[in-house]
């Protein structure tokens, strides 16, 4: 079985365990299929998500020309405090900057190395928390646009981290926290414009992942620097594929990169 295409980060969909997608144009894998079975991944070339072009990728999947200039990797992508679509002022495309600044958006705890705090649009929940790698995760406040979600994560990251340690979670060594807790006492942290948002009476989301074998010392996948590589799938957690020889594979940090997937048995 043979297949070829543009990464980008893969669909999920939350059961028990979680589902996942690897999703090219015209066609899918379903990867919880493809575990304990050995596969290879070939790459073959680049292709910017934005203008398709065969240029190496810089930054979230898209060439160095496109990253600076597109409206989806703008500054407020990653730092929503940023976001100014409320104020009706433009940053690189008014029209976008509004479809998705000014919508319901979530403040949440997410647990999968260490309580973090996050922002993600309502929508996104809990895509977010399943493509970060958290294995629990709740909800602080839900407000109306983004930049109200950015002011109040900056609020709380004095208090609690807003980084996710990617080789704990994929060793899985992580304890259960009390989030229930957590988000009560990061409440009265919570800046003014937002207090009124703050959601009172809600439980935390469990996730499941489909792991057979964590890694003890995983070590990461460079299709830059190895181009070609085969192994025996053991889990996926987050965006990454976790093999049976250690080796983990962020699907995430490679989009743009056109691969051949084989699956060996």
């Amino acid at each position: 079985m043979q297949f070829e295409g543009v990464l980008t980060k893969m669909e999920t969909e939350n059961g028990s365990p979680i589902q996942y997608y690897w999703v090219f144009e015209g066609n899918f894998i379903n990867m919880n299929q493809l575990i304990d079975k050995n596969i290879a991944i070939k790459f073959l070339r680049y292709q910017c998500l934005h203008c398709g072009l065969d240029k190496p990728i810089y930054r979230q999947g898209f060439c160095k020309s496109c990253f600076f200039d597109v409206p989806q990797a703008a500054d407020w992508v990653m730092r929503p405090e940023l976001s100014k679509a409320h104020l009706d002022q433009e940053d690189r495309d008014l029209e976008f900057e509004k479809k998705v600044q000014l919508q319901p958006h979530v403040v949440y705890l997410a647990n999968s190395s260490n309580v973090k705090v996050g922002v993600t649009r309502k929508t996104q929940v809990p895509t977010r928390w399943i493509d970060q790698g958290a294995h629990e995760a709740i909800e602080i406040v839900e407000v109306p646009n983004r930049y109200l979600a950015g002011i109040t994560e900056v609020a709380l990251k004095e208090h609690v981290s807003d980084k996710t340690n990617w080789r704990t979670m994929l060793k899985n060594e992580i304890q259960d926290e009390d989030l229930v807790e957590w988000r009560n006492k990061l409440q009265q942290y919570i800046p003014a414009e937002a207090k009124d948002y703050f959601i009172q009476n809600n439980t935390e989301t469990n996730l499941e992942f489909p792991v057979l074998q964590y890694p003890a010392k995983p070590k990461s996948l460079n299709l830059d620097k190895t181009p070609e590589f085969s192994g025996k799938l053991k889990g996926i957690k987050g965006q990454y594929l976790i093999f049976e020889d250690q080796t983990v594979f962020n699907i995430r940090g490679s989009e743009g990169y056109v691969v051949g997937i084989s699956v060996l048995n």
